[in-house]
């Protein structure tokens, strides 16, 4: 990878993370006053599996929009030693924010009784890149050492 490829790996998971943690900290606040107004939909005991579903999109998606950050640091400060394969990493990480916490929300939004929607399946595959991402990162930092 070369210094430009690196600087446009930094700006793009500076750019997702900071949007990403916009749009979760907004559906937080959203959640919070559906919470606060007493809103049914999201706070009948019928709907605890959209309520946990909710909550856990908002938290994997605020989480995650940190991950972004935190990789793009990580590319700033050592690359491009760290991560050989950082163009590989960079496509996990951007996969595991988009999947896992549209797999929550999808499951949240259109529950099946007390199960959640098919949604949920984006669920494991975010879960699968966002492991793969961070253990590329993981082996580059060990491999730098």
């Amino acid at each position: 990878m070369t210094a430009s490829d690196d600087a446009q790996l930094v700006t793009r998971h500076l750019r997702v993370g900071w949007w990403s943690l916009a749009v979760f900290l907004a559906l937080g606040i959203a959640l919070e006053a559906l919470h606060g107004f007493k809103i049914g939909w999201y706070l009948d005991v019928a709907n605890a599996t959209r309520r946990l579903l909710l909550t856990l999109a908002h938290v994997h998606g605020t989480l995650l929009a940190l991950v972004h950050l935190a990789f793009a640091a990580t590319l700033s400060i050592r690359a491009p030693r760290v991560v050989p394969r950082a163009a590989l990493a960079s496509a996990c990480l951007l996969g595991a924010g988009v999947a896992l916490p549209a797999g929550f929300l999808l499951g949240g939004l259109w529950p099946w009784g007390g199960d959640p929607g098919l949604g949920i399946l984006l669920v494991p595959v975010g879960a699968a890149l966002l492991l793969a991402g961070v253990v590329m990162v993981a082996l580059g930092l060990a491999a730098d050492a």
